[in-house]
């Protein structure tokens, strides 16, 4: 039961995980018994490892490191990545499912398992040689090493062609010199995958390992966003990179969009993870809170606004289940993967605030989840490619002109 408050009472509890996943049309009935297995698995895992801890995280700003290794030891790290490299050898619905328990729980948490699956571990797993998926990829899945993705930078967000930084042959080896902005994990990161144009204006990936002479990664302070993740900068000044650590499957900058592809893809399923934590702590609330002699659930404007959620959800979940369909069949296309994360975010974010207009000022206590899911999803709404560059990435599809250049 969601504890209810009088002026004469204390904020001194944080109300419990009592999450129940709303699921209108029946759609556990299309998931398999390994599948429905995996998110109860992760959901446990949640209310046990994240629940308890998110909030002082969040409140502090403190990013739990133990939960790495932790999230390597169930699985979350690489689900997709076949099990010969440590990973889980799952299908995207699986994927899917994982990501949307832990953003449940909290943005920043998912964040740093989508950041190390989807733009690590399959770059390297996707583009890197045998020796690097076998040098890197058992411990990235495993938890021992924490990876990042450098492609943003402070001048190139939504036009990640016109990066600066550079990879110079120098015969024997590279040299990178250039910075990256706004990196999720990179204080804490053992590897980075990042990307830099060549002599010839080329986009390469290549893997940093920390400890390289001239690499450095300070961390971005201030967030009111994903307060319980850690951002950084990455700084690279005259690095020198061994040829061996070149991703040589791809170059150019369909190699690190397609890895774009992939974390937004878990991001769609993640938002909602958070649209239905907001939804579920809203309910609850309103089933309890008295006001003029009757729960506040008994009022119109109440029921239309849990309505109104509980339809937005059950659309985000109807499009990003088929949208996993098209990933395992690899049909899903960019403009797909585009319209499910900017949906879903969008959703994801009213709800939070509709949410927070039920609880009143309860809402904006860390006594109940929802204003921390709120100030996360205004991350979420803009990383991985903003609310408006995903419209024209829609639009794009359908007119057949560019409209960013």
């Amino acid at each position: 039961m969601i504890p209810t408050q009088t002026p004469d009472t204390q904020r001194t509890r944080k109300a419990p995980d009592l999450f129940e996943s709303p699921d209108f049309y029946d759609l556990d009935d299309l998931l398999t018994d390994e599948h429905k297995l995996i998110r109860s698995t992760m959901r446990e895992f949640v209310k046990r490892e994240i629940s308890p801890i998110i909030e002082d995280c969040a409140e502090r700003a403190h990013f739990p490191y133990e939960i790495v290794r932790k999230f390597g030891e169930i699985g979350a790290f690489g689900p997709t990545i076949p099990t010969e490299y440590g990973g889980g050898g799952l299908d995207y619905i699986a994927y899917g499912l994982i990501m949307q328990e832990i953003e449940r729980g909290d943005s920043g948490m998912r964040s740093t398992a989508s950041v190390q699956g989807s733009l690590v571990m399959f770059p390297i797993y996707e583009f890197g040689s045998e020796a690097q998926r076998q040098k890197y990829l058992p411990k990235l899945a495993s938890g021992e090493w924490l990876g990042c993705f450098g492609l943003t930078e402070p001048d190139h967000g939504s036009n990640p062609g016109g990066m600066r930084s550079t990879l110079r042959d120098a015969g024997d080896h590279y040299v990178l010199n250039g910075s990256k902005m706004w990196i999720s994990n990179s204080p804490k990161a053992d590897v980075a995958v990042v990307w830099a144009k060549d002599d010839n204006g080329r986009i390469k990936g290549v893997i940093v390992e920390k400890g390289m002479e001239g690499f450095s990664a300070p961390e971005i302070h201030g967030k009111w966003s994903l307060r319980a993740s850690i951002t950084g900068e990455l700084v690279f000044d005259n690095v020198k990179i061994p040829k061996e650590n070149v991703l040589p499957g791809k170059d150019g900058l369909g190699a690190p969009l397609k890895c774009l592809d992939s974390a937004r893809y878990g991001i769609a399923w993640g938002a909602l993870g958070a649209a239905m934590d907001c939804y579920d702590t809203a309910r609850r609330y309103a089933l309890e809170r008295h006001q003029f002699g009757k729960p506040i659930a008994s009022f119109q404007l109440v029921q239309k606004k849990l309505s109104e959620m509980l339809t937005e959800i059950t659309k985000g979940q109807l499009l990003v289940l088929r949208l996993g369909q098209l990933k395992n069949a690899g049909k899903a296309t960019t403009a797909q993967v585009s319209m499910a994360k900017r949906n879903n975010v969008e959703i994801a974010l009213n709800i939070a605030r509709e949410a927070r207009q039920i609880l009143g000022g309860m809402g904006i206590t860390n006594d109940y989840p929802i204003m921390r899911h709120m100030m996360n999803l205004e991350s979420v709404v803009t990383y991985e490619g903003t609310h408006d560059i995903h419209l024209l990435i829609l639009g794009q599809e359908i007119t057949g002109i560019q409209a960013f250049k």
